[in-house]
């Protein structure tokens, strides 16, 4: 496992790096790695820079079950666009089966906590358990929440996992750019069932 002197050194040395140069640094420390990706809003960005610099990297996608059908058709078109090699990861239990024994419980509700393990914590401790990856690619950014304020562009999971997030320091305004250079979708219309507010840690991260 990195220790934290040498995460402190990376944070500074690449905190004004470009994307693809932090994911080629990833890469020389270890290249066993995933990007995982739930095709949210900006997605495509993670997707286009990871793969760009290698192909065939393994993309795991928890998929809750409750997307909204833009997201669907998002995630195919970037699927298909970027060629990505895609490893989908669901609930044991369908969204139809749980609907009618628990529905989308409130974020209050004594049931939220087992709703957010079967739909998100579950499929994704069984994607990092098959995968084993030492490197993990997301699209973590600063200002989302108040733990990822603290994480930087490199940071280690809970799992020891060294945690790469290449677009850390990126606004919006910044990414819209990336996206239209690039020739990358985006879609907004989209629903995550186990956080009320969009500022709160769905579980994966802290």
């Amino acid at each position: 496992m990195i220790d934290q002197n040498k995460i402190d050194a990376l944070n500074a040395e690449y905190k004004n790096a470009l994307p693809a140069d932090i994911i080629k640094k990833a890469f020389e420390l270890n290249d066993n790695a995933v990007v995982t990706t739930n095709f949210r809003p900006y997605e495509a960005a993670i997707l286009h820079a990871v793969s760009s610099v290698q192909s065939k990297i393994p993309v795991v996608w928890c998929d809750t079950g409750y997307n909204t059908p833009q997201t669907y058709k998002h995630a195919e078109q970037v699927i298909k666009d970027l060629d990505l090699n895609i490893f989908l990861y669901v609930p044991k239990q369908t969204s139809a089966h749980r609907d009618v024994v628990m529905g989308i419980p409130s974020i209050d509700a004594p049931e939220h906590a087992l709703f957010t393990e079967q739909v998100k914590l579950e499929p994704f401790k069984r994607a990092m358990d098959e995968h084993k990856p030492n490197v993990w690619f997301t699209n973590l950014r600063q200002g989302q929440t108040a733990f990822r304020n603290s994480i930087g562009i490199f940071s280690v999971s809970k799992d020891g996992v060294l945690k790469v997030s290449p677009f850390y320091y990126w606004s919006d305004e910044k990414l819209d750019i990336y996206l239209e250079e690039n020739n990358l979708p985006n879609e907004f219309k989209y629903f995550d069932p186990t956080k009320a507010l969009e500022n709160r840690e769905c579980g994966l991260h802290a």
